[in-house]
């Protein structure tokens, strides 16, 4: 068993045996999301380097951690393709982890151009800059559970089923996928650049303040003592905490670079695949609301409006694909996801130093690592001597 520190995850898990030393490419890093994966990712031994925009909250993740101060931050836009280009050519990136995007549907029902021009061109400004690196790199692109044509279907979507979107949002995310798919195979079957992309279910976690998202909607209430605004309370989701699809990020461009780690020794089709939780958390926003409660006392009110913008009632993924071929599997339940988001804002409350809430997110990717491991997973043993 590897020693555990509480300052960072098991320092001998395979994923520290790939990324140490090696040179990341993050966009979208002052995201929530992003921040998360920076953290994981330096805390690992990487050299990271962050292309975004200016952080889009206040307060933001990315700035409690004080992730500027260090990794190589570029204040830029995606879609500013010659910058793009020449930021990547800089880097000489080991890999690339693509979550930069317009990521709020009701946000894409207001900015619609936008939300197209970030997730679709910028997309495509990356991968044609991927085209022009000379030496080997793995490439996760991010898109989302969205991107699949939503029926209301009561199973759970797979890789192969139809993409599409009836919300500005997941029909950018779709086309997103699109040009993903038709680059990887006009571009890189012959190429030391390997891609995949990858769907997620709906996150949950600290450091999350984005308007519009039930959980900050949550904290924001509950922090001002008032009744949380509940806009749908019957949309069903698919649950789980921020580690879980970024340990699925992590792995996947894991073993895109290094083939010799595939746990079943399947060819690895770099495609598609869904990260996402349990059946079990696939549950309404009235539930998530209940088990917030149970952590953090208070009460929501019904704010449903029949004329809000439309937006799916039931989603949900299938995962069978990143089980079979990457060895991959959810660590955390429903009711953990939740009881460890809510213990990271409580704890956060009120904490400016940065050094204590990095502590603080260290220790849950320090204890989602160990249960990784306790449960066998490939991505968090320990490497062979």
């Amino acid at each position: 068993m590897a020693d555990v520190s509480p300052s960072g995850p098991p320092r001998e898990s395979l994923l520290a045996a790939v990324y140490r030393g090696q040179r990341v490419f993050v966009t979208g890093h002052t995201g929530f999301k992003g921040a998360w994966l920076c953290e994981w990712l330096l805390a690992l031994g990487a050299e990271v380097t962050g292309y975004s925009l200016a952080a889009p909250t206040l307060p933001a993740l990315s700035d409690q951690l004080g992730l500027a101060r260090r990794l190589r931050h570029c204040h830029a836009d995606l879609r500013d393709r010659s910058r793009l280009e020449a930021e990547l050519a800089a880097a000489r990136p080991d890999f690339v982890f693509h979550l930069a995007a317009q990521s709020l549907v009701r946000e894409s029902y207001r900015s619609p151009v936008e939300t197209f021009a970030t997730n679709v061109m910028g997309t495509v400004h990356l991968l044609d800059a991927l085209r022009r690196l000379d030496h080997p790199c793995a490439v996760v692109i991010v898109t989302s559970d969205k991107c699949y044509e939503n029926r209301d279907w009561l199973y759970g979507y797979r890789e192969e089923d139809a993409l599409g979107g009836h919300d500005p949002y997941s029909a950018s995310k779709g086309a997103a996928e699109i040009a993903v798919a038709s680059w990887r195979r006009s571009f890189f079957t012959d190429h030391p650049v390997r891609i995949a992309s990858a769907r997620a279910g709906n996150v949950i976690g600290g450091g999350d303040w984005a308007k519009d998202r039930i959980v900050p909607d949550c904290v924001r209430a509950l922090r001002a003592g008032e009744p949380i605004p509940v806009r749908n309370k019957v949309a069903t989701r698919p649950w789980q905490h921020v580690l879980e699809p970024l340990s699925g990020y992590l792995w996947l461009a894991a073993v895109l670079a290094r083939p010799e780690l595939r746990p079943f020794g399947a060819a690895l089709m770099t495609a598609a695949f869904n990260f996402g939780p349990n059946h079990d958390a696939n549950r309404t926003v009235a539930e998530l609301v209940e088990e917030v409660l149970r952590h953090w006392p208070g009460r929501w009110e019904d704010r449903s409006d029949p004329r809000a913008p439309h937006e799916a009632r039931l989603l949900q993924l299938a995962t069978d694909k990143a089980h079979a071929l990457l060895g991959w599997a959810p660590v955390w339940g429903f009711r953990e996801a939740v009881r460890e988001t809510i213990a990271w804002y409580r704890q956060a409350a009120g904490v400016e130093d940065a050094e204590t809430i990095r502590a603080l997110t260290q220790e849950q990717i320090t204890r989602y690592t160990t249960a990784a491991r306790a449960a066998d997973l490939a991505w968090a043993v320990a490497p062979c001597p």
